[in-house]
């Protein structure tokens, strides 16, 4: 942390949130869902500038606890089948105004981690099942496999998130000697983990703690800059990071999509790690690195990183460091991303690529990536996966199994000692608040931010990921030793609280800041798209301020092109395919969509199977459930699992990245019933500026069409003669006779490969296959589009 004091304020402030949260009667904020009125709740809209720290917690604290209460919510709406477990007391002890017991139980307590919420009760309910007089709230604190500990708050209910103002509660009252009863039976439920939220807020109360708390609250640039505080950049570097960016990606590191902020990010990080402070320079002598380097013109700027290819990964041993590790100016960097599949989008980028030492050559540094869920790509500078590589050098030189047993179980060294040797660390958002960081022993100099690069006195924003973040998250990695933090058409914050969300809690720390007058340079040459995919979102986002690179086009030329309905840009208008929704889910599906979907994937991987890599084409929806079904049907129809050879993801977990062709689910169908968070054009144009080359959107125009940005959009596809009207049997649309009528006549034909000769076994017709099923039925209910991203909020 940034100053000495902080373990102890973040000692406080997770007690205060738990005493807060265990509090809360579940069954009435379950009745409650919807009804409160909002006028007594005591709320304030987000401001831009805040007077004092005081004025800006009274702000985001009582909104971040509207949005644990939503979590829980839909915490339970989520399961379609409630789930119990059970287990008999063992031991209780009172402390710090917690109760603290332990379960035993025969079940399997695998479902559960550190930091879940619980429900205990006395008896199971649900359904039209009696409910219980006797229950509480309950945090998982330790897990075993017969046994958990947890952790209660039985004394009376906090009112409006003041832990000074309590009113007594018969219901935790009654609990107090029953938690105590040793060989007491219990029933749990889980809710929800807390695990990201609680982070958040411990980052939310440190704010008083962090030097650039000023920066925070005010959202004004800093007037103190001195000579000695300036940062030389050797002759070498500075000319080849001058050569390797054109003039707007000098003058700001920030735009819309495609636009060479990949580049940037890398120019960034060799300026960032091999800048020398001008003092050293001018004296002759090392000193104590006091700020950070600035890039030529690159100040109050914010960095975007987009994967171009994928290849086998790097591991430290293969590529050593060329710097002097011994020299003291070097600094030290923080990654982070709002995703596991975003990060690992970034580290795979550093490791095809390398950066720039002093001296201009290419080289990988020692890099760690810490949290869950490794892409293989990048599983050789995983933590777990380096922690097994030291203890087994560690094994191999000593051959004595009583040190390889201690070594064993002394894993949390390790992980430090690899963290510490680390030059570049990566984390999700999330994770930088874990306890593994508060274990090393060295703190951030920089800290870089998803799309954003951050270091020690540069402000900056950015237009895409991090709006997607909801303030008190981007303050996480920031209370990790940055001295001071350096955004707006692309996704906005994920907000499950509609009330949270009136008072402007989804509006990001970038956005505010830009709101209140700081400073946003946008880069204007895009180098990903084909113009035709560049053409409508130039237009409708970035009011045609977009330019194309130099030979953008001819680079964006693909062979599947020879068929109109596979140019760059279509839209297949199902104007038959019906939305379902499942049950007891705020998610939607349109089984139709994932029909043609596949038939639309089938068709291009027997004549193009060089797109049969999961770095060339994704398939994308902005509702989580469409994917699961695409995920599941692609399993049942090809036999194999989707992620050898298609990327299919959500639109949000699928920010920040590109591929040749990107086919784009709406899912929507309904003509009553809207489009849900569908219409959100931030969505819209992250889903359809991925592509290089080509962009399918499959949809349904009558139902789109309510919306203005969507019917632009079909109307320039009408216009370009890319609007193709499809009825079913699908199979009739893909059948050769259909194809050869939308030949385009200056493309040479290229004989399509036939599908035995496919190595995946891909049946003939993917409609028939699970036919039976048939559409979902409509189960409507209320239009809710509560969705967790699967792709865009896996952060633990």
């Amino acid at each position: 942390m940034a100053v000495d004091n902080s373990k102890l304020e973040e000692e406080v402030s997770v007690l205060r949130f738990y005493k807060i949260v265990l509090s809360w009667d579940y069954l009435r904020i379950r009745k409650n869902k919807g009804q409160r009125d909002l006028t007594s709740l005591g709320l304030k809209k987000v401001k831009d500038k805040y007077s004092d720290v005081d004025d800006y917690l009274s702000t985001f604290e009582p909104l971040l606890f509207e949005e644990v209460k939503a979590q829980i919510i839909q915490g339970r709406d989520e399961e379609e089948e409630t789930e119990w477990l059970s287990g008999l007391t063992t031991e209780c002890k009172e402390a710090g105004g917690f109760h603290l017991l332990s379960l035993f139980g025969e079940n399997d307590w695998g479902s559960l981690s550190q930091n879940d919420l619980l429900l205990l009760s006395k008896k199971k309910f649900g359904g039209d099942t009696e409910l219980p007089a006797t229950y509480a709230f309950a945090l998982v604190e330790h897990r075993q496999p017969d046994k958990i500990r947890l952790r209660m708050h039985l004394s009376e209910e906090v009112k409006r998130n003041n832990t000074a103002e309590v009113k007594s509660s018969p219901r935790l009252l009654s609990m107090r000697p029953l938690v105590s009863e040793i060989q007491k039976y219990w029933w749990i439920m889980k809710i929800c983990s807390l695990s990201t939220i609680v982070r958040e807020y411990v980052a939310l109360r440190s704010i008083s703690f962090l030097p650039f708390k000023e920066l925070i609250l005010t959202a004004a640039e800093s007037s103190q800059r001195s000579e000695d505080q300036a940062w030389k950049i050797s002759r070498p570097l500075r000319e080849y990071i001058e050569s390797n960016h054109n003039v707007s990606q000098l003058e700001a590191i920030d735009g819309p999509p495609g636009t060479g902020k990949t580049q940037t990010i890398l120019g960034i990080l060799s300026a960032v790690l091999h800048a020398t402070p001008g003092r050293i320079q001018s004296k002759g002598k090392s000193s104590e690195i006091k700020r950070g380097p600035e890039l030529p013109g690159q100040a109050n700027n914010l960095v975007r990183i987009v994967i171009q290819r994928e290849s086998a990964p790097l591991s430290w041993e293969k590529k050593p460091e060329v710097v002097n590790s011994s020299r003291k100016y070097r600094l030290r960097v923080l990654v982070c991303a709002p995703s596991n599949s975003a990060l690992d989008e970034i580290v795979l980028r550093l490791l095809n690529t390398g950066i720039r030492d002093e001296n201009d050559r290419a080289y990988n540094p020692k890099i760690v990536r810490i949290g869950l869920k490794p892409h293989h790509s990048v599983q050789s500078v995983s933590m777990d996966y380096l922690v097994e590589q030291k203890l087994a050098g560690m094994d191999f030189q000593t051959g004595d199994k009583q040190k390889q047993g201690a070594a064993g179980r002394d894993r949390d060294s390790v992980r430090a000692s690899i963290m510490d040797e680390a030059v570049i660390v990566f984390s999700t958002l999330s994770f930088s608040g874990s306890a593994l960081f508060s274990k090393v022993n060295r703190t951030f100099d920089v800290v870089i931010i998803d799309e954003a690069a951050q270091a020690v006195d540069i402000v900056i924003y950015s237009t895409e990921s991090l709006s997607q973040k909801v303030e008190p998250a981007t303050l996480v990695p920031l209370a990790n030793g940055c001295k001071q933090v350096g955004d707006p058409v692309q996704l906005p914050a994920t907000v499950i609280s509609s009330v949270a969300e009136k008072f402007g809690y989804g509006m990001s720390l970038f956005k505010r800041f830009q709101r209140a007058g700081y400073p946003v340079h946008m880069l204007k040459t895009q180098y990903r798209m084909h113009p035709e995919i560049r053409s409508f979102p130039s237009r409708e986002f970035y009011a045609e301020a977009l330019e194309d690179g130099p030979d953008v086009k001819d680079n964006t030329k693909r062979s599947w092109h020879k068929y109109r309905c596979f140019g760059p840009f279509c839209f297949f208008d199902l104007h038959e395919g019906r939305e379902s929704q499942p049950s007891g889910s705020g998610s939607w599906e349109n089984v139709d969509e994932v029909d043609f979907v596949l038939l639309m994937y089938q068709k291009l991987m027997s004549g193009h199977p060089e797109l049969k890599s999961s770095s060339r084409l994704a398939i994308i929806s902005p509702y989580r459930h469409q994917v699961k079904l695409l995920r599941d049907r692609f399993r049942q129809t090809f036999g194999v699992e989707s992620d050898k050879v298609v990327d299919i993801n959500t639109v949000d977990g699928f920010q920040g990245r590109e591929k040749d062709v990107a086919i784009f689910s709406c899912v929507r169908a309904s003509k009553d019933r809207g489009i849900g968070f569908v219409a959100d054009f931030r969505r819209m144009n992250v889903g359809i500026t991925r592509a290089r080359s080509s962009v399918l959107v499959v949809g349904s125009a009558t139902a789109l069409k309510v919306d203005k940005h969507w019917q632009n959009l079909i109307e320039s596809a009408e216009r370009r003669s890319a609007l193709f009207k499809v009825s079913k049997p699908y199979t009739d649309f893909f059948s050769d006779a259909n194809l050869k009528s939308m030949e385009v006549e200056s493309m040479v034909a290229k004989p399509e490969i036939p599908l035995a000769d496919m190595e995946i076994n891909v049946p003939v017709s993917v409609e028939t296959a699970g036919a039976d099923q048939g559409p979902a039925e409509d189960d409507w209910g209320d239009d809710g589009d509560a969705d967790v991203f699967d792709g865009g909020m896996d952060e633990d």
